[in-house]
């Protein structure tokens, strides 16, 4: 029964260190994520800023609707590439707060009888 009540005390500790390391993991993704975004934003609005300012400058109807598009066009392009960095990273840190149960999910596996 000691051995039992050993391993359940130490299978606890495991847990609980797994969780804080998760916790950590989780924690630093998050800050990248919200770094990146608001990074994402700035650059957005000082591309916007320009572009209208583009737009102010032109003489013609042609070269407005010529610098909207490409405005437009440079925007969805950054966008997806934007996404799909966020997607990446979200993965990544999912990866990193599971990292800590993956020894302890491991002993839970099914053992499949002989």
């Amino acid at each position: 029964m000691m051995k039992s009540f050993e391993e359940f005390q130490s299978f606890g500790k495991d847990g609980f260190e797994a969780c804080v390391a998760s916790s950590s993991a989780l924690n630093k993704g998050f800050q990248t994520m919200a770094q990146e975004a608001a990074e994402f934003s700035r650059k957005s609005f000082e591309k916007g800023t320009a572009a209208f300012e583009r737009l102010a400058s032109v003489k013609s109807f042609d070269k407005a609707v010529e610098a909207q598009q490409t405005f437009a066009k440079e925007s969805y392009e950054q966008f997806v590439a934007q996404m799909t960095k966020m997607n990446e990273l979200f993965l990544s840190t999912a990866k990193e707060a599971y990292k800590p149960f993956e020894a302890s999910m491991s002993s839970f596996s099914v053992k499949s009888p002989k």
